[in-house]
């Protein structure tokens, strides 16, 4: 942790998010109707890594985590733990991961609670994956201090395997932070907390997407959806016009006007990894299309303007 004193006073860089997350649950009185209560966050966190093992996006100081929090009765367990994996598959799928390997890492030496909360967890966690006919391996003794965990790891384009979300149950916040509920009894009950994860740190997640496609992103998430190029400044206006009419219909785009050959322009365009390059000369200006060249080949299609920003929206929405 980062450490600092203030006005006499001593002050410490957060390095997790749930304990906030408990203190809201905790500011009010809550009954069992409203449980499962589920909070989540992108919240930034600290950690005093050794300098030796920082890398690139992968392992850093500071990093933003998608962070849940969520409380519930303890027979909404395997539930709740069900439906979050059901959650972090689609999510790993959308952005075009197939392949997965999943752990349930055990109680370490140093622990927090009760041995019969441990086994119920445990229980539960190879319960609920067992059900969803997910194969998983056992790390004996890697688990939190607090409870165990699910370990969801991804492997990208050339077999690596990362390590991203987890879901960790937690029956030691809530005794900590004398969290409670009213149950349908009238009595106080302790909720259990499920601390889930599905990027794990958003940052390395964007590192991982990085080096699992190339930089070459599949079109929703491509950072350089389209460029257009111009051949000469004569179609300098013609081009500015296609530019903001694509920004209006929402994409990303950079127009390229500079007093360059199209070659020079083509070249450095491959190299920004762009989706699609319009090249615009005169004859597309005088029939109002586009000359269409779809990153990875070199044939380019005459398109209507209409019919280009129709099949982007058809892409998008088929990935």
């Amino acid at each position: 942790m980062y450490f600092t004193d203030i006005d006499e006073e001593d002050y410490a860089l957060k390095p997790m998010n749930c304990p906030g997350c408990s203190l809201i649950y905790k500011h009010h009185l809550h009954s069992y109707r409203e449980l499962p209560l589920r909070f989540a966050e992108f919240g930034s966190v600290h950690r005093h890594e050794l300098h030796g093992v920082l890398h690139g996006l992968f392992r850093v100081r500071a990093f933003t985590q998608d962070d849940s929090h969520i409380y519930a009765p303890l027979d909404y367990l395997e539930s709740e733990v069900m439906d979050i994996i059901d959650f972090t598959f689609t999510v790993y799928k959308k952005f075009g991961f197939s392949e997965f390997k999943t752990f349930i890492a055990t109680r370490p030496e140093k622990s927090q609670g009760k041995d019969e909360d441990w086994e119920f967890a445990t229980s539960t966690l190879k319960q609920s994956l067992e059900k969803k006919g997910i194969p998983y391996g056992i790390k004996e003794g890697e688990g939190a201090f607090y409870g165990p965990k699910i370990e969801f790891n991804i492997k990208d384009s050339i077999g690596r395997l990362w390590q991203c979300g987890t879901i960790q149950v937690d029956f030691s916040m809530p005794e900590r932070f004398d969290l409670d509920y009213t149950d349908s009894d009238g009595q106080k009950k302790r909720p259990v907390m499920i601390h889930r994860a599905i990027y794990g740190s958003l940052e390395r997640f964007i590192g991982i997407l990085i080096e699992h496609y190339e930089g070459k992103f599949p079109l929703w998430i491509s950072p350089n959806q389209i460029r257009i190029l111009t051949v000469t400044e004569k179609v300098t206006d013609y081009a500015k016009n296609v530019y903001r009419e694509l920004l209006d219909s929402g994409f990303r785009v950079e127009l390229d006007t500079r007093n360059e050959k199209i070659g020079a322009k083509i070249r450095d365009s491959i190299l920004k990894k762009a989706n699609y390059l319009l090249i615009l000369g005169e004859k597309e200006m005088e029939s109002n299309t586009l000359a269409v060249r779809m990153r990875g080949q070199e044939d380019t299609k005459i398109l209507t303007r209409t019919g280009f920003i129709s099949n982007l929206q058809d892409e998008i929405k088929s990935s």
